[in-house]
This record gives C-alpha cells, structure tokens and sequence, in this order.
C-alpha cells in the first residue's frame, strides 16, 4: 500500500493543529520550528483549540522540553486567547 502524500501547510508562523492526529504533534512541532527557522520566523502562533485542555498540555510540555524555544504564553484577545500559544524561538 503506498504511503500517502505528505501535507503540505504554509510556513508563515501560524500552525493550527485541527487537522492532525494529537500522535503527529511533537514531530509536527518541531519540523515546523526547522522550517520557521529557515525563513528566518522566530514568533509562532500554535492554534490548539479550546476544548478539554489535553492537547494544550501536550503542546506546553513540549514546547517546556525544546531546546529551540526561548518562552511561550497563551494568546491574547486578539491572537486566540487560551485556544492558541504565543511561542518565541531563540
């Protein structure tokens, strides 16, 4: 069976993580950080939805674990509020 094509998504510093399995979300992460990083993007807005929090956990655990990042918060009124995070990369 063939494998499928990978999904290709836009390098602009906003990753919404709606379309993905909550599996795919530590190499999604930081594949996307390589490729923000490439272009030069050091501020990343991670769309993680509202919903029960556990997909918000796992992104804050990963992002606490990663090298790559300087500091992270919750968006604010006018980024997402608690549904996105506000990451900065070193």
């Amino acid at each position: 069976m063939k494998e499928p094509d990978p999904i290709k998504i836009p390098i602009n510093g906003e990753l919404d993580l709606h379309t993905f399995r909550p599996s795919d979300v530590k190499y999604l992460l930081e594949d996307y950080f390589d490729a923000c990083e490439e272009k030069g993007i050091r501020q990343v807005r991670v769309i993680h939805g509202k919903g029960t929090g556990l997909l918000r956990e796992t992104v804050h655990a990963l992002l606490r674990k990663s090298d790559r990042v300087e500091g992270f918060r919750l968006g604010d009124e006018g980024s997402g509020s608690w549904g996105a995070t506000l990451v900065q990369l070193k």
